[in-house]
């Protein structure tokens, strides 16, 4: 089957991994294959069980789904309609988020019935913590944190988060959504078992599409307070979660050396791709993330980038105030930045 992928040489668009499965995970996988012909667990399980034991809290806290979507959609379907028949006549609950991010929040939040409060971003691409605060008001349901940032890769430093979430009233969830934290150091990551601890309205939202690099199989989690996390649960669909899903997260944590091989090469290529860009003049911000985000200065910069990528094959995200790149391998960055030094920064 084809797909975009088959049409552009570099595609940079979708934040994945450049490279494929693990060898270890690949092999995995490979004789899995032959009992694909029987079903997965009714609800999972295992799973959950196999990712509290690796970060180190109890089962009852991790609820998966089909990527970070898939429990993205899960904790909307608990928490909006819930807050909505709590604020019946009030208008539909209203979910604040910053302003660009992952495209599913508003489309998610609309599907449920919610309406997306949209903040936009600090000029250098961090989330306006102060603005969102003040969005918050008594229809609000829930509110999404992004750390590191999608599409800027920008980080939330923990005692703004600390501060941000004192000020939340403890009856609105907030998502924090920590997709890409495998690509920022770990002294820079939050301990989320202790936050959980201290604010139970928080749920941490992860996946395994990004450093794991198994976009394609679909494989996310949520860590919340127990009884947030049965809340959530609830809505997950009989037979959602594949077998292959906990084959490949089993073998995944069982190569944890060949992992942080895979990260480091991306993060070097990542700092690469940020100081070649901001040599060229590109005011890109500081990336935590496997990302760069190159802001654009108006419509026709704009277009000149767009030509010097479609003539190199590039295929990338792009927003009304910038362009998303994802890094992939050192041809593709360096294809990136042979294209935007012929544009001009």
């Amino acid at each position: 089957m084809l797909t975009t992928h088959d049409f552009v040489r570099f595609p940079l668009a979708l934040n994945e991994n450049p490279y494929g499965p693990l060898p270890s995970v690949h092999r995995a996988l490979a004789e899995a294959l032959a009992s694909m012909n029987r079903y997965p667990e009714f609800l999972p399980h295992r799973l959950p069980q196999l990712i509290a034991g690796r970060i180190g809290c109890p089962p009852e806290q991790i609820v998966v789904g089909a990527g970070a979507t898939g429990v993205i959609l899960h904790i909307l379907q608990a928490v909006v309609p819930t807050i909505g028949r709590a604020a019946a006549g009030s208008g539909a609950v209203r979910v604040v988020l910053a302003g660009p991010t992952f495209d599913g929040y508003p489309l998610l939040t609309e599907t449920v019935g919610g309406r997306p409060v949209i903040v936009p971003l600090m000029p250098d691409g961090s989330q306006d913590l102060a603005a969102m605060a003040a969005a918050v008001d008594e229809r609000t349901g829930v509110v999404v944190l992004c750390s590191p940032h999608n599409p800027t890769g920008t980080r939330l430093p923990q005692h703004e988060l600390v501060a941000f979430l004192d000020l939340i009233d403890t009856r609105i969830v907030v998502i924090l959504d920590e997709a890409y934290i495998d690509f920022a150091p770990s002294d820079q990551r939050v301990d989320i078992t202790t936050l959980l601890a201290a604010y139970p309205n928080v749920v941490v939202v992860r996946t395994f599409s990004k450093a794991f690099g198994l976009a394609g199989l679909r494989v996310g989690y949520a860590v919340a307070a127990p009884h947030l996390a049965a809340r959530i649960a609830h809505w997950q669909v009989p037979y959602g979660m594949n077998n292959l899903a906990e084959i490949a997260v089993h073998a995944c944590y069982a190569a944890e050396d060949e992992l942080n091989e895979r990260i480091r090469a991306i993060t070097n290529e990542r700092d690469r791709l940020s100081g070649a860009l901001r040599r060229l003049g590109y005011d890109v911000p500081a990336s935590s993330a496997n990302h760069v985000f190159l802001p654009l200065r108006d419509v026709g910069h704009a277009r000149r980038i767009t030509g010097a990528f479609d003539r190199a094959e590039i295929m990338v995200k792009q927003y009304p105030t910038g362009m998303r790149i994802t890094v992939g391998d050192s041809a593709a960055n360096d294809a990136v930045i042979t294209s935007l030094a012929a544009v001009g920064g």
